[in-house]
């Protein structure tokens, strides 16, 4: 093996030899009975001293690794299979890319070597797969949105997740929205409210002041039509019409929806129905809004300088990571009063996992400030850990000037269910409005649609 570059200092050198003879050792590399290289050979190959050799020999000495045998060497007795917990983690695979999971996880592998970490991708989209997997046991730890978790608690699921300790380090906003009867089953991970994200450059080029709290939807549309240049750009770009978008509209109405004596939603005749009508209307206001879009698509148009303004998430924002283009974010446009939908990702243990201690452990690494600092100084999305994401200090990547805004509009914040709709109610009205926004249903089509859907006792 090649030596070590000279650059490291000796305690950053002293880590590598002793995380890479660990790795070594945990993967099989270097099997049980084998006998390590002399202390001078690893001196040599890591640019260590014999002395600094002989203090990390000793930290695997203690995590029963290795033994020194005196006047023969140091022979491999570790890890015996009884002493190694795999904790299986299903996470969304969005979140590679806007927490550094797998670089958390090795970390966390690194600190904890007698805990292995089997990490399984699972759906944000589809709850009915995370029940299945918390019953079945395959998951000890589960990573689950808002969203899921209120299809949870729907589906009287909640005696799946084991309860742990409210943490007062984490956002009180983000832990209130996890919790059921006092009782904390998600301790909450990272989180994002919308937020407007724009080209500053087609700005000033075109000689138009940023985006600002007090911008209304017009004042959006306005700016959208003498920024877009035909066959080169446009003005504004976004998917309204995902589940996690046009309920914002809603939301900004200050509304909420309406129910029959039965219990069934009534959309017929209601503030509810003409602010889904406004969202309809804005697909003419504005072409490019367009339902499908797919992950990543507006910001991506937003790189390549082919759209000037998106709506979108500190999440999404990660897309811009090491793209050469000057973007900052402004709060997303109102109807009167500043408001936004907020999206909360947390961490839920397995009731019936047979390994609480170690899933305990890796959700309290995931939530603690070493790994919460972590997604904020290499990520763009915002850690649920108060100091964390408030930290202030050499930034390692482009930062907009307006990042720490959301601290601003906290009061702001809004989730899908202050609609007073459940989940499911939710999930057939995105269905049916589809239809109705691309022309292909009537309004009282839409309304006796989603009515008999969501008829009390209904199966469909």
């Amino acid at each position: 093996m090649e030596g070590r570059t000279s650059r490291k200092t000796p305690r950053e050198r002293l880590s590598e030899f002793v995380s890479t003879l660990r790795e070594d050792i945990l993967t099989g590399k270097r099997p049980v009975g084998d006998y390590l290289s002399s202390e001078k050979s690893f001196a040599a190959q890591f640019q260590l001293s014999n002395q600094t050799v002989r203090k990390g020999l000793d930290v695997l000495v203690s995590e029963g690794l290795i033994e020194k045998i005196p006047r023969v060497g140091t022979k491999v007795v570790g890890p015996l299979d009884e002493a190694i917990v795999t904790v299986k983690l299903g996470f969304h695979s969005s979140v590679t890319g806007e927490a550094g999971i797998h670089q958390l996880l090795s970390i966390f592998q690194e600190e904890n070597p007698h805990i292995r970490v089997q990490a399984v991708p699972t759906s944000s989209s589809n709850y009915r797969y995370i029940s299945e997997y918390l019953s079945g046991g395959i998951l000890d730890v589960v990573m689950m949105n808002f969203m899921n978790f209120r299809e949870c608690v729907e589906n009287g699921d909640e005696g799946l997740l084991e309860p742990m300790q409210r943490n007062p380090e984490l956002y009180s906003f983000l832990s209130d929205a996890f919790q059921v009867n006092g009782r904390q089953l998600v301790q909450p991970f990272i989180f994002s409210p919308l937020i407007l994200c724009y080209n500053r450059e087609h700005f000033r080029a075109a000689n138009l002041s940023e985006p600002d709290s007090s911008w209304q939807w017009n004042d959006l549309i306005d700016y959208s039509s003498r920024l877009a240049i035909p066959g080169e750009r446009l003005g504004f770009h976004c998917d309204l019409y995902s589940s996690n978008r046009w309920p914002l509209l809603l939301l900004q109405t200050g509304g909420k929806f309406e129910r029959h004596e039965d219990g069934r939603l009534k959309l017929a005749d209601t503030p509810m129905m003409d602010a889904l009508r406004y969202c309809g209307e804005m697909k003419h206001s504005i072409p490019s809004l367009s339902e499908g879009v797919t992950t990543g698509e507006s910001e991506l148009l937003l790189a390549k300088g082919k759209a000037s303004m998106i709506m979108t998430s500190y999440f999404y924002l990660n897309y811009l990571l090491g793209e050469r283009v000057a973007f900052d974010i402004a709060p997303v446009p109102h109807l009167g009063t500043p408001m936004t939908m907020l999206l909360n990702i947390g961490l839920a243990i397995n009731r019936q996992s047979q390994v609480k201690a170690a899933a305990a452990k890796l959700v309290e690494f995931l939530t603690g400030y070493k790994a919460q600092l972590f997604v904020r100084q290499n990520t763009y999305s915002l850690p649920a850990r108060k100091s964390a994401a408030e930290w202030v200090g050499e930034e390692k990547r482009y930062l907009p000037s307006r990042f720490s805004l959301f601290r601003e509009t906290i009061p702001g914040f809004r989730y899908f269910t202050d609609l007073a709709i459940s989940a499911r109610e939710l999930s057939v009205i995105n269905q049916e409005l589809k239809m109705y926004w691309a022309g292909l249903e009537t309004e009282e089509a839409l309304c006796s649609q989603i009515e008999e859907r969501l008829a009390v006792g209904s199966l469909s």
